[in-house]
């Protein structure tokens, strides 16, 4: 929805909120007119009720105000005598109109001295769980989140097993864009695969002021751009679930190119402007390396992986008799692989040349076909192959064999095959070579910077035009061409201006991380926040519980800042020791006074 379309609206809940309640104003010592100013009229109403004026403030925030509301209708109807259960229910169940049912068919009595206690255990239990989901949403929302890192595209800065809190105030909050859902959970609910939200409404984005601009080299957490299907074609032909931006995947990477960088990376280093990008002495970049081995020396190979591998993943194995592979090495780990005797012939792994191609399969929805919609669900479902859906009846799928292609391009309902690369932009001629490790250059853009618009530049900035940005009417953009001619919402153009920051964001282990070099730029309005602290590391997360083991050195550490990271456990431990130390003497000396 617009900002007009909210307004709108807003003024119409004002006017249900009038014609349903003036009658209890009046009835409460009040003027009628007070029910129909805007906030004005909730203000009173908290009066009327003997809340606290600031609740008013809770029923403008998103997400919250779905807790607050029910419990304003309820507060209301016992302020005039209606306390049964029966009151409660129709009161929650009818969404607030049972109050035009008092409204206009009781007799009005107010009591202004009502008892705000809770009467029983049981309410006040559901009243104190309330209170301690607002507070931990607004948290949540607006502060501190936790996060758990899933997977090794930033090794050896953030392993997979740390439990962080990222920060929503160092970029600024984003306000909620998804306004009807869970709180606390993201895009399902718990032990269930179903949605935790309504894609209608959606709130026009707007983040607070944040302490800082996000830097290269920072750590961040953002919604994953190209997350725009949820489950992208069900057996039965149905349409895959279109995902809100709030409420697409979390990633996390670190940001190496901020609006108005010139990038290209040459042998898997980032140069910006023309000058290499210095990274933290935090960050380790890792890159694939293959290695030989003499087979007459008595090399052990367990203590040998072990070495190279302090976080026991997965980095290496045979090729072959006399061959090693190891896919996530740091420079340091390189060097040390060199000094064992009986390995030789190191060698970093560099793609100079691009060997992996997409293909984009255009169909046509007026035919039935439901063996190829089963084909891409076993596709999909098989984790081998990237898949996107692409507006205009289109599907991108990566790493596809030729026997699979031929098969798919044999369906009824397939009518044009394109083939593509799956390093961004995934088209052109000048781009068909470009690497993970050779690529660029490119020009990241941000708001109010114009770039000149032509069939040798669109591919870069066609997604940014057609999904991330607007027209001025908070309408989906769209793009024509007709020979050299590109027409935006009708009209010709040779140049386009942005209306937000994009970012480019990598993995440290950059042979083994799906990130920009894939699918673009990071929108503005997809940050989430700056991950500061890792309150938990544990080893071994995902092979089950009876193999967990606590990284000690890595609890209560920053994830950001200069030299090696420091574990603050024991002081905290010792903080905690001094307080109940300090509580215990305190309330000694407070009894030997009393």
């Amino acid at each position: 929805m617009s900002v007009y379309q909210w307004f709108v609206f807003f003024l119409l809940v004002q006017i249900v909120h009038f014609l349903g309640t003036w009658k209890l104003y009046v009835s409460a010592g009040r003027k009628r007119w007070e029910a129909a100013i805007p906030v004005y009229n909730a203000i009173v109403l908290m009066k009327i009720i003997g809340r606290p004026t600031w609740w008013t403030v809770l029923l403008f925030i998103p997400i919250i105000n779905l807790i607050v509301f029910p419990v304003i209708w309820v507060e209301t109807l016992r302020s005039f005598g209606k306390r049964s259960g029966l009151d409660t229910f129709l009161g929650i169940i009818t969404f607030g109109l049972y109050i035009y049912y008092i409204n206009y068919t009781q007799k009005l009595n107010y009591n202004a001295d009502r008892n705000l206690s809770p009467e029983n255990k049981t309410a006040d239990t559901i009243s104190s769980l309330l209170f301690a989901v607002i507070v931990a949403t607004v948290v949540h929302t607006y502060f501190i989140q936790p996060y758990t890192i899933p997977t090794s595209s930033l090794e050896k800065s953030l392993l997979v097993g740390d439990f962080l809190f990222v920060s929503k105030m160092n970029y600024g909050a984003r306000v909620p864009m998804t306004t009807v859902a869970f709180p606390m959970v993201h895009d399902s609910i718990p032990l269930t695969k179903n949605k935790s939200y309504l894609t209608w409404p959606q709130l026009p984005y707007m983040r607070l002021p944040g302490i800082q601009n996000i830097d290269r080299t920072d750590i961040v957490v953002f919604n994953w751009p190209v997350d725009t299907v949820h489950y992208f074609f069900e057996p039965k032909g149905i349409p895959g679930v279109i995902k809100p931006i709030d409420k697409e995947s979390n990633y996390v990477k670190r940001c190496v190119g901020v609006p108005g960088d010139n990038l290209y990376i040459k042998n898997g280093i980032v140069y910006i402007d023309g000058k290499e990008l210095k990274l933290s002495e935090r960050a380790k970049p890792q890159f694939s390396y293959t290695a030989k081995i003499r087979a007459s020396e008595n090399i052990d190979y367990q203590s040998l992986f072990s070495e190279l591998n302090d976080y026991n993943r997965d980095t290496g194995g045979f090729t072959d008799k006399n061959s090693l592979s190891f896919p996530a090495l740091t420079d340091e780990m390189a060097l040390k692989l060199k000094s064992i005797s009986g390995v030789y012939d190191v060698q970093k792994i560099v793609d100079s040349t691009n060997t992996r191609f997409s293909y984009e399969f255009t169909y046509s929805e007026k035919i039935e076909d439901e063996e190829f919609l089963n084909m891409i669900s076993r596709l999909k479902e098989s984790k081998q192959f990237y898949i996107r859906e692409i507006a205009g009846n289109k599907i991108l799928i990566a790493n596809l064999t030729k026997d699979i292609v031929e098969i798919l391009k044999k369906q009824k309902s397939v009518i044009n095959i394109k083939e593509t690369y799956d390093i961004f932009p995934h088209s052109g001629d000048d781009q068909k070579n470009w690497t993970r490790d050779n690529f660029g250059p490119i020009y990241i853009p941000g708001e109010g910077k114009t770039v000149a618009l032509n069939l040798k530049s669109l591919p870069f900035y066609e997604r940014i035009i057609t999904t991330y940005e607007k027209d001025e009417n908070g309408n989906a953009n769209k793009l024509t061409i007709t020979g050299n001619e590109i027409r935006l919402n009708g009209k010709v153009v040779k140049e386009y201006t942005f209306k937000q920051n994009y970012y480019w964001m990598m993995g440290d282990n950059r042979h083994n991380s799906e990130d920009s070099r894939y699918w673009g730029f990071v929108p503005e309005n997809h940050i989430v926040g700056k991950p500061i602290f890792i309150w938990m590391s544990i080893k071994g997360i995902n092979d089950g519980i009876k193999n967990w083991s606590i990284r000690w050195d890595r609890v209560f550490t920053t994830v950001s800042g200069e030299g090696q990271p420091q574990s603050y456990f024991k002081l905290f431990l010792l903080g905690l020791v001094i307080f109940f130390v300090g509580e215990y003497f305190w309330k000694k000396r407070k009894e030997a006074k009393n």
